[in-house]
C-alpha cells in the first residue's frame, strides 16, 4: 500500500496521475448531480402524492372524504358481503349515525408549576404555588394540516335491511346476525325486511 502511494506521488507518473484524478473528480461531479436530480425528482413526487385527496392522510379538520361518503361507503360494503349468503338476492342497506366523527389533534403541552414557602412577621408561613400550563396544536411538516392524534368515527343509531329472500325466518336471522357482527351492534338497532 505504501508502495502504491509513492508510486502515486512519483513524478515521472504526475501526468498519468493528474489525468486520472481529473476523471476521477469528473465521475464523481456526475454521480453527484444525478443522485441529487433523482432525489429532487423523489421529493416532487411524494409532495404531489401528500398533497392529494387520500383518505388516510391527516388533513385536519376539513376533508374532501365526508360523513356522507363514509355512510355510503359503510352500506355499499355491508350491501356486497349481504349478497354473498346463500339464498339472497337483492339487498338495500341504510345506516344511521349518532353523531359525526370528531379528529383529536395533537397538542404540545408545557406546565410549569412554581411552589414559594412565604415567612411573615409574626413568624408563620404559607405556600403559594403558582402554576402555568400552555397549549399549542402541532401542525404537519407542511404547516398546513394538523396531526391527529385519534379519529372517532360515528355511533350507529340503527340499520335497515331489505333484502330479497327475507321472507324465509332462516335467511333472514343470517342477515340480522350478519349485520348485528358486522357494526358491532345490538339487535334492537337492526332491522330486517323482504322486498316486494
Amino acid at each position: 500500500m505504501l508502495e502504491k502511494i509513492k508510486e502515486f506521488f512519483n513524478p515521472k507518473n504526475q501526468k498519468k496521475n493528474a489525468s486520472s484524478l481529473i476523471v476521477l473528480l469528473l465521475v464523481g461531479a456526475i454521480v453527484l448531480l444525478l443522485s441529487n436530480y433523482f432525489l429532487t425528482e423523489n421529493d416532487n413526487t411524494s409532495k404531489l402524492s401528500s398533497t392529494g385527496n387520500d383518505i388516510s392522510s391527516n388533513e385536519g379538520y376539513t376533508s374532501d372524504f365526508t360523513e356522507e361518503d363514509y355512510t355510503s361507503n359503510m352500506e355499499k360494503r355491508l350491501e356486497e358481503i349481504l349478497k354473498k349468503i346463500k339464498g339472497v338476492g337483492e339487498v338495500d342497506v341504510m345506516i344511521t349515525f349518532d353523531d359525526t366523527s370528531e379528529k383529536i389533534p395533537v397538542f404540545n403541552t408545557n406546565q410549569t408549576i412554581e411552589k414559594t414557602d412565604e415567612k411573615d412577621a409574626q413568624g408563620g408561613t404559607r405556600e403559594v404555588t403558582r402554576e402555568d400550563l400552555s397549549q399549542q396544536i402541532v401542525v404537519g411538516s407542511g404547516g398546513d394540516s394538523l396531526m391527529i392524534m385519534k379519529e372517532t368515527k360515528p355511533k350507529v343509531r340503527g340499520v335497515i335491511v331489505v333484502a330479497e329472500g327475507a321472507e324465509n325466518i332462516e335467511i333472514k336471522e343470517k342477515l340480522y346476525s350478519a349485520v348485528k357482527t358486522v357494526l358491532g351492534v345490538s339487535g334492537n338497532k337492526v332491522e330486517v325486511y323482504s322486498s316486494k
